[in-house]
């Protein structure tokens, strides 16, 4: 793998990320050591600073992100008030699979499934009411089950939960989840207000 390409799989890491990347996540995927990665992505920084890039990357929680140049700011707000018609990421597509068919769920145990962390995902599902607490699990701490909503039925054109696809034995649940999701949700997602997914 060259330089070149090396620098643009890291940009489009921490691109996709919803969380910051860490720098030995990035070695870890790119099979390279971590000083390089360092290096890279320090470069990356200096070079989106001095072309006064509208996407700066920073170093946060341990991590990598990118977020809009400050000077940026006052433009990025006028378009956050402007109501927007997009879907749900990724993330939260397949957050919401394993809510819908594994409620009620922990926020723990979606993880569990998910071997990532939903925070970003699970607030973006609950804000746009598909998402709602459905009590507590009786289990030491008494976490917060989480179930959908009648608003998650209309959006995927759901009359109840027994419309969802069923998963067949032969297949991965978890890919099988994804793909229900996204062929239910695919001519809706475009009705969905977004504010931050």
């Amino acid at each position: 793998m060259n330089l070149l390409m090396a620098r643009a799989i890291i940009e489009a890491l921490i691109f996709s990320s919803s969380e910051p990347i860490s720098n030995k996540t990035l070695a870890d995927i790119l099979g390279i050591n971590e000083h390089t990665v360092k290096q890279m992505i320090t470069d990356l920084i200096e070079e989106r600073i001095q072309n006064k890039s509208g996407l700066q990357i920073i170093e946060v929680a341990n991590g990598y992100q990118f977020v809009t140049h400050p000077d940026c700011a006052p433009y990025v707000e006028k378009l956050q008030k402007t109501p927007r018609n997009v879907g749900l990421s990724q993330a939260a597509i397949e957050t919401l699979a394993i809510i819908a068919y594994k409620q009620p769920i922990t926020k723990a145990e979606i993880e569990s499934l998910r071997g990532v962390s939903i925070e970003s995902a699970l607030n973006t599902l609950v804000e746009k009411n598909l998402v709602e607490e459905g009590g507590r699990k009786d289990a030491p701490g008494r976490p917060i089950l989480y179930r959908t909503t009648c608003q998650f039925l209309k959006y995927f054109g759901l009359n109840d939960l027994s419309e969802l696809p069923k998963i067949p034995e032969w297949v991965d649940s978890g890919e099988y989840l994804k793909f229900g999701m996204e062929q239910n949700g695919g001519a809706q997602n475009e009705k969905m207000d977004e504010k931050n997914v």
